[in-house]
Order: C-alpha cells, then structure tokens, then sequence
C-alpha cells in the first residue's frame, strides 16, 4: 500500500503522458507535486490549474524542496536536475517504479506489448468504468470521451499501461495481465532478439500464480513464452482455436463489427466505433478481461460500442471539400503497414458509400528516433506499400544524438528503392503547403509519427478550412 503521502514529488518531463498522468495520480492522492519540462503543452496546462507548481526548462533550482524527484528514461542521466538531487541524496524515483508502489493494495491489470497496449488499456479501463468498478486508472494516452487517462478511483482495480521499451515492466507483479505481441523494437536498448525474448518472459513470470495471463494467440513467438511458464492463460485472436476469437468481421468506414465466439460458442455481435484489425484484437483482449472479471457479456458490448478511441490513433483531425485528415501515433514498421491498410479499407469504405471517385492515401511519416531508423531501415523500407503518395520528413531525434549517415532523406531513398509509389523528401515546414497543393477531393491525408507531426495534421486541417478554393481540383 502506498504511505508516502503528504510528500513533495519533483517530475522531471512531467508534460509527458506518462509522467504527467503519474503526477495526476500523486495529486488524487493529495501529494504535493513540482516539475519542469522543456515547453508548455496540454497536459502541463492542466496539472498547473490543479495546483502543480511547473518550470519550464530544466535548472537545478527546480528541485527545491523536493522529496523525491522521479524521472523516466527519456531524461538523460546529465540532466541538471537529476545531478542536485543525487547531490543532494533526495531519494530518485524511475516513473515506472513508483507507478509500481501505487499499484500494491490493488488488484492490479497491466498491460504489455509491442503495438496496441494503449488503445487495449484505454479500452478496458472505460469497460470497467462502465460496470462500476469505479478502478484506478494510468493509460498511455488520452482517452476521447469521460474516461480519465490517469484517475484514483475507489475500486479495488488498477488498470496500468506497463512500458517494455526500457523493461521497466518488471516492476510490476499484477494478477491479470495481456500481453498484445512482441515485435523487434526498442532494439537501442535490447540489442537482440533474445535480449526482448527474456524481458517478457521475466514479465510473465512477475504475473501472480493465481493470476491470469491474457495473450495475443495469432504471436507464435508469445505463445510458445507463455505456455513454457506454466502459467494459467486465455489466448485470443481470430483463428477458431483460441479461447477468445472474432468471425465475420465486416469494416465500415470508422467502423468495424464481428462476432465473438468463446469456447466455441457464439456469445453475439460486437460493434466498435474503431476500425482495423488490430482494433478487434485489442476489442477481444478487453472482453477477455471483462469475462474474467465476471462481468456480463452485454455490458461488454454496450462498453465497446461507446469507447471513442484515443488521441493519436487514427485520429480524425478534420474534413473539408471532401479531403480527410486523420492522425496517427505509428513509427514502428508493423504499426506504419496496418494503419496504412486500415486507411486504404477506410478510404474504400467512402468510396462504396459514395460512389465517389476514388482518391489517394497520402501518407505523411516523421520517423522517430535515430537508432529506431538505423536497426529497422530494411522493415521501413517495405511498410509503406500500400500508400498511394509519401512525404517522409526529419527525424524526430526523442533526445538521441544524430547518427552519421542516418536521415530521413536516406529513408525516402530506401522506400523509393522499394515501390513505385510516388515520394518526397520535404522540410516539416514546407509539408502543409505541399499537401495544399497536391490534395483534392476524396482524398485521405494521414501523418504518422510519434513526434510532433500531430502538429501538421492540425495545421493542414485548419489550412483547409480557411482556404477551401486552394484545393478544389477535380
């Protein structure tokens, strides 16, 4: 149970989502709460009119009377801050270790993976929102709709998005558990194949003997992890022989129903306002979750069908004349190829509805990370396929020093080298009067990115609403 209450706790990067929603929690909890971060954004504003006291830059005198002082991997270890309170002995929190504190007392639901875990978290915490588990929630994203990201609840459930990328995930020792995939990622910290292997499995072994594992049934490499740990589990996915599967998926346009069977038996349709595949798997790992729980099928479904998504994946930015703007947060090679055919079977699902001529799928990638682009360049190269127009821009460095030879140029050569679909290297600044340009009716215009390429889609949605006649081309 968590007993430093009544305490200072100093964050450093708290406009972060995770951090910011951990000083959310902290605050619930009636801590006092500090914290710097480079700039001003949504999530700083909002702690601010709760009280937090927030710098912005980083000064040593930040740190003032803190407590602790918590950080995550993202702030390097010669942050001025991070040294004074290593001078000064103030006791140094990681963000996930404290997140792990939080969660003793409760009976904890974390959630793991490569791809899908906020969407999946984000999901369940609004299911059990929804059944009145009033549950304790810390969601790596914001939830569209009532359902608070990061909120102290009075139920005895805690719902966590737990982070792989620095295996800081085994912290924790939950009772449930879902696991959405592993992938080659995060490779700068792992280095292999094995490396990542054995930090979930450490993972799966944190997950209480009495508990239950929730696994992504269509992931060979998962399966053969959690079935080697003689741990209790519920596989799903869409092949009839997991326990949890969807048949008869049908997509329309924001979208997608299916019917869900369990145990071979058809418990009823399921209807999300969510498209893709990758969003039934996430839909089948929440029912999964709610059957354990006990909770009825029915509110299930009513649960789904009411979820909004989250900000950032496959977010509508705007609509005008007929051009689409959608967001999304994909910059891993997997995540790039199905959000990409996701859009394709969303811009055929406008067309079918319409009859209209069908557009193009323009496709805007701000890569993330230099070591991501230099391990992955070969799996980039292949992700985008499916568009029909790319414009891939600078990367995103996420506080990583360039690479010689590393470059978002290079990337548009490699994915030029592999598909005949029209590219363009481009500026972020020059993007949205090329989009201006270029775009017309019918078409979908999607930025990708874990960045700031958000802030395109923004601008270029508003460009267009201030300047419908600049894209009026037949």
């Amino acid at each position: 149970m968590f007993k430093e209450m009544n305490k200072r706790y100093h964050f450093i990067g708290i406009g972060g989502i995770g951090m910011g929603g951990l000083a959310s929690l902290l605050m619930d909890k009636g801590c006092t709460v500090s914290g710097s971060d480079l700039r001003s954004n949504e999530m700083t504003e909002r702690l601010k009119n709760r009280g937090a006291n927030i710098a912005f830059g980083h000064d040593r005198k930040n740190v003032g009377d803190a407590d602790f002082v918590v950080y995550s991997s993202a702030v390097p270890q010669d942050n001025s801050e991070l040294l004074e309170a290593a001078k000064r002995k103030i006791p140094i929190l990681q963000r996930a270790k404290l997140l792990a504190q939080l969660m003793e007392g409760y009976t904890g639901i974390t959630i793991a993976g490569a791809h899908g875990k906020t969407t999946t978290s984000s999901m369940i915490a609004h299911l059990l929102v929804e059944a009145e588990f009033f549950p304790t929630t810390a969601v790596g994203g914001i939830i569209m709709g009532a359902c608070p990201h990061a909120h102290i609840g009075r139920g005895e459930f805690f719902v966590a998005e737990v982070d792989e990328s620095d295996g800081s995930f085994l912290h924790f020792s939950p009772q449930y558990s879902v696991i959405t995939n592993i992938d080659f990622e995060h490779v700068d910290f792992y280095g292999d194949w094995d490396k990542i292997l054995g930090a979930y499995a450490g993972f799966i072994a944190k997950t209480a003997d009495h508990g239950v594992l929730f696994v992504y049934g269509e992931d060979k490499r998962l399966m053969e992890l959690v079935q080697r740990s003689g741990k209790a589990f519920k596989s799903y996915g869409f092949s009839a022989d997991f326990d949890i599967n969807a048949q008869d998926i049908v997509f329309d346009g924001m979208g997608t129903r299916f019917d869900c069977f369990v145990g071979g038996n058809k418990l009823g349709q399921v209807v999300l306002k969510v498209p893709g595949n990758h969003n039934v798997a996430n839909a089948l790992a929440c029912i999964a979750v709610g059957l354990s729980l006990g909770i009825e099928f029915e509110v299930i479904c009513a649960s789904l069908s009411s979820f909004q998504g989250v900000q950032r994946r496959f977010q509508v930015k705007g609509k005008t004349d007929d051009i689409w703007v959608i967001d999304d947060y994909a910059h891993h090679p997997t995540e790039i190829s199905t959000t990409i055919e996701t859009a394709q079977m969303f811009k055929r699902s406008l067309r079918k509805a319409a009859s209209a001529k069908p557009g193009r799928l323009i496709t805007v990638f701000q890569p993330h990370r230099y070591t991501r682009v230099k391990w992955l360049l070969k799996e980039f190269a292949q992700s985008f396929y499916h568009s029909d127009y790319i414009i891939i821009t600078d990367i995103y460095a996420a506080s990583e020093q360039p690479i010689e030879g590393v470059t978002g140029q290079r990337l548009g050569d490699a994915i030029s080298n592999n598909s005949k679909v029209p590219i363009k290297y481009l500026p972020k600044s020059e993007i949205v009067d090329h989009l201006l340009s270029i775009a017309r009716p019918n078409d979908v215009v999607i930025t990708l990115g874990a960045g700031d390429i958000t802030r395109i889609a923004d601008e270029f949605a508003e460009a267009l609403k201030n300047k419908p006649t600049a894209v009026e081309r037949a």
